[in-house]
């Protein structure tokens, strides 16, 4: 079942899940229900057998303007009435922590997760598209890290996730300088994989990809995005070590089965969620 958001559309088709904030009139500036309701999506498209992939995209001119004034508010308000400092900090602590959980399950979700990024990508905006497996972009597309102009650090995935992308000097550069970069420099730096025309082709060939990968094996899809990322925060020889133990549990199954008998048979696999 598909659920229903009220900051989020969110449609099931061919394998492939789309979820698009839908916020227009603010920029699809995140408030907190928006922010997580990211998360949720995400943990309803690891669990949903169904899905083998997920589009992330943002409804009218931009993907995100980013963090929404009335969540920085918002934090303040609650601890607020806080009369110990010690508590008033830990109570801030576990909202940032909460925060950062609902773009840690873009990463955490079984499946891989495309960005397809049109308009301005802003601050908040750049944290949750470092947690994305890949990134695809239209030419009017741009990019700020835009935390160091508010007076305040990146707090939710952009300085941990974006130098294993971009590498840690550009990182840097644009953590502290916060200037835009357009979407030719977005590719050149690899930030993101192509760029596209306008939205609408974007959208398009975007999923011609997704698509290609829903055809796929969803269990070695998910092998893959598991090793990936634990590779990332592991040693070689840890990473070996973990791929075979993965390998001697996954190998073996129907989905080897089937990709050896239709390429014998010279025809396309079909493999069960």
């Amino acid at each position: 079942m598909i659920p229903d958001f009220e900051y989020l559309k969110v449609s099931l088709e061919n394998h492939i899940a789309h979820i698009e904030i839908n916020r227009p009139d603010k920029a699809n500036a995140m408030n907190m229900q928006c922010w997580l309701e990211i998360g949720s999506a995400h943990q309803w498209a690891d669990k949903e057998p169904d899905v083998r992939v997920v589009l992330l995209s943002g409804a009218g001119n931009h993907f995100t303007s980013g963090i929404d004034v009335t969540l920085l508010a918002g934090m303040e308000a609650i601890v607020d009435h806080e009369t110990c400092e010690g508590r008033k900090r830990e109570k801030l602590r576990r909202q940032i922590l909460e925060l950062q959980n609902s773009f840690n399950q873009i990463e955490a979700c079984r499946v891989p997760v495309l960005a397809t990024i049109h308009g301005g990508c802003i601050g908040g905006g750049m944290d949750m598209i470092s947690a994305c497996d890949m990134r695809y972009c239209s030419e009017d597309a741009y990019f700020m890290i835009k935390e160091i102009d508010m007076g305040m650090t990146a707090d939710v995935g952009t300085l941990q996730r974006l130098p294993y992308i971009i590498g840690d000097g550009m990182m840097r550069e644009l953590s502290y300088t916060g200037r835009k970069i357009d979407a030719q420099e977005a590719k050149e730096i690899g930030l993101v994989n192509r760029v596209y025309r306008d939205k609408e082709t974007l959208m398009q060939e975007v999923r011609v990809i997704a698509q290609s990968i829903a055809d796929k094996s969803p269990l070695s899809i998910r092998g893959i995005k598991e090793m990936i990322v634990y590779t990332r925060d592991h040693s070689v020889a840890d990473s070996l070590n973990y791929i075979a133990t993965w390998n001697a549990s996954m190998l073996l199954s129907k989905d080897l089965e089937e990709a050896m008998r239709s390429q014998m048979q010279k025809r396309k696999p079909t493999f069960d969620n």
